[in-house]
C-alpha cells in the first residue's frame, strides 16, 4: 500500500502539468514597436497634412481674399505666356463642374491680361445616399510679362443649400467665412466644423487650378 501512494504522489506533478494548459500569449516587442512607429507616421503625417490649411493658409489683402500664383516661365514670352495660360483658362470654363455661365470675360492683349469668371459646384462629399456641396465663385486675372506669370483668385464667395425647401441656404463671402478668423479655432491649430469645410475645400481647389496653369506652361507649382 506504501508503494502505491509514494508511485501516486510521484505522477501528481505530471496530472497538475497536463491539466494546466491555459497561459499568456507571448507578447512580441518588435511587432509592437513597429505598430507604433506605423501609428506615429500616421499621425505625423495628418499632422503635416492639416498644416496647409490651418494659419496664413488663406491670404487676405486689405481684408479680402486673395490667392495668388507668381512665378518666372524661363524662357518665354509674354505672348506664349499670354496664349498658354488663355488656354488653360478656356479649358477650365469646359470643366464638368462649371456653370454655363462660366467663361473668360475680358482680354487686354497689349497688356497681355485675362480676366475670366467662374461658377462652379465645390463638393465636400459624394456617395449613393448623399451630395454635400456648394456653388462656388471665384475671378481669375492673370497678366503675362516676358518671362513672367502673375495669376490671383479672388472675388470668391460660396451660395450654399439655397435650393433646398427646408432650409433658407447661406450666400456669404469668403472673406467673412474661410479667413483665419472664421474658419480655425482660437488656438489656430484646428478647422471650425463648418466653415473648415469650405476652406479646406477652396485651397484644393486653388491649388489644383494654379497647378494646371503652371503645366501649361511647363514649370512647376
Amino acid at each position: 500500500m506504501k508503494k502505491v501512494i509514494i508511485a501516486l504522489l510521484a505522477l501528481l506533478p505530471l496530472a497538475c502539468m497536463a491539466q494546466n494548459t491555459w497561459e499568456a500569449p507571448t507578447v512580441d516587442s518588435t511587432q509592437i514597436k513597429a505598430e507604433q512607429a506605423q501609428k506615429a507616421k500616421a499621425e505625423a503625417q495628418k499632422k503635416l497634412e492639416n498644416a496647409k490649411y490651418l494659419a496664413g493658409a488663406v491670404p487676405e489683402i486689405d481684408g479680402k481674399v486673395v490667392f495668388t500664383l507668381d512665378r518666372d516661365v524661363p524662357g518665354k514670352t509674354a505672348d506664349e505666356i499670354y496664349s498658354a495660360v488663355y488656354a488653360a483658362l478656356q479649358a477650365l470654363t469646359q470643366e464638368q463642374c462649371e456653370f454655363p455661365s462660366s467663361k473668360i470675360s475680358v482680354v487686354n492683349k497689349g497688356e497681355h491680361t485675362i480676366a475670366a469668371r467662374y461658377k462652379e459646384w465645390l463638393v465636400f462629399q459624394s456617395t449613393f445616399l448623399s451630395l454635400d456641396r456648394t456653388v462656388f465663385n471665384y475671378t481669375i486675372i492673370a497678366t503675362a510679362t516676358d518671362g513672367h506669370i502673375h495669376c490671383t483668385l479672388e472675388r470668391i464667395s460660396y451660395q450654399y443649400e439655397m435650393d433646398r425647401g427646408d432650409t433658407e441656404g447661406m450666400s456669404v463671402k469668403a472673406d467673412e467665412w474661410i479667413t483665419d478668423k472664421y474658419a480655425l479655432n482660437k488656438k489656430k491649430t484646428k478647422l471650425l466644423k463648418g466653415s473648415g469645410k469650405f476652406r479646406r475645400k477652396t485651397i484644393d481647389r486653388k491649388d489644383n487650378i494654379f497647378g494646371k496653369i503652371c503645366k501649361a506652361l511647363q514649370i512647376t507649382y
